[in-house]
């Protein structure tokens, strides 16, 4: 099944600091801060939302259909998506900007400064969802604050089931946006500090939310995820990592498991198993798209994991 992926493309600028930022910034002084770091190691990595979710469901054999606006910087990203078979028909260059980037200091205690720079991203409304995609799911992933709403809306229109997502996009709306955005959506996928944002913006519980979807996903890290649909609670156990390096992603990589068993017609324990397996798969590599796995094994972490095959 194709599926549309509505969300970001990134660079993530990730810079460490071999010292401790409270040895650097004096509490009295704050109202006049002015510190630099000196950080030797860096590395650029691709990133997004979109890009990171495409990723994971293409390991997985998936068909994801990448809807992003990029910079004039996105050369070495577009060849990405290219070497990765990734179709980019959708991915519009924004001519006079640059590609949505983080940069993201962290320190010797993973202390983290993160500066956010959104670029091209602000102009995902120029994408629309237009008869002719030929998709049956998508999903909604943080992006610019139009083009999420636009994208709920011409989803809805289409009539093509998809997963809301707000993220770290949360802030940007309010109460009522999001009940809207809820009510226009088949799935809602949290984590679970974002389900305690969006109650609180709200004014309704998530079991009540639950109710407005056909299912609403919370993940909550190394605690495993909950899945609430039809009715029921169903617990995901978190999957061991071989270690823990980078969570960076790992929500993105989540999200790809959960979009290949919906559009598989999976039940929601082993598509939440499925999900949970791919986090814990992201979480031993550094960066959003660096972790590598064949179908075979992933058949075989899933058997040594839950006891069941994956495929078949």
């Amino acid at each position: 099944m194709r599926t549309l992926i509505c969300g970001s493309i990134a660079f993530d600028n990730i810079m460490v600091f071999q010292g401790r930022f409270k040895e650097h910034i004096l509490p009295e002084q704050i109202h006049i801060l002015n510190v630099a770091f000196l950080v030797p190691d860096l590395r650029r990595e691709f990133g997004g939302c979109a890009g990171n979710i495409g990723y994971n469901l293409k390991l997985l054999g998936g068909e994801p259909l990448v809807m992003a606006t990029v910079g004039d910087d996105a050369g070495t990203y577009v060849e990405r998506l290219d070497a990765l078979g990734l179709a980019r028909d959708h991915v519009r260059g924004v001519p006079g900007t640059l590609t949505a980037q983080a940069f993201i200091t962290t320190d010797l205690d993973d202390n983290q400064i993160t500066a956010f720079h959104p670029g091209a991203m602000n102009h995902s409304h120029l994408n629309h969802v237009a008869p002719g995609l030929d998709a049956g799911l998508a999903i909604v992933a943080p992006d610019g604050r139009e083009g999420m709403v636009q994208h709920v809306r011409e989803l809805a229109a289409a009539g093509i089931p998809f997963v809301f997502d707000p993220g770290q996009g949360l802030p940007m709306f309010s109460g009522a946006e999001l009940l809207e955005m809820i009510g226009l959506a088949s799935y809602l996928a949290v984590n679970d500090y974002e389900g305690k944002l969006i109650e609180e913006k709200t004014g309704r519980d998530l079991a009540s939310l639950a109710g407005m979807v056909q299912a609403l996903v919370i993940t909550r890290g190394a605690a495993g995820s909950v899945i609430l649909a039809g009715g029921k609670r169903h617990e995901i156990p978190a999957v061991k990592a071989e270690r823990v390096v980078d969570p960076t992603g790992c929500g993105d990589a989540y999200r790809a498991g959960l979009l290949y068993g919906i559009g598989a017609g999976w039940d929601w324990p082993k598509t939440g198993r499925l999900a949970s397996l791919m986090g814990s798969i992201k979480v031993a590599s550094r960066g959003g798209q660096n972790h590598r796995s064949t179908r075979g094994e992933l058949d075989a972490r899933y058997r040594q994991a839950f006891g069941a095959p994956l495929w078949g």
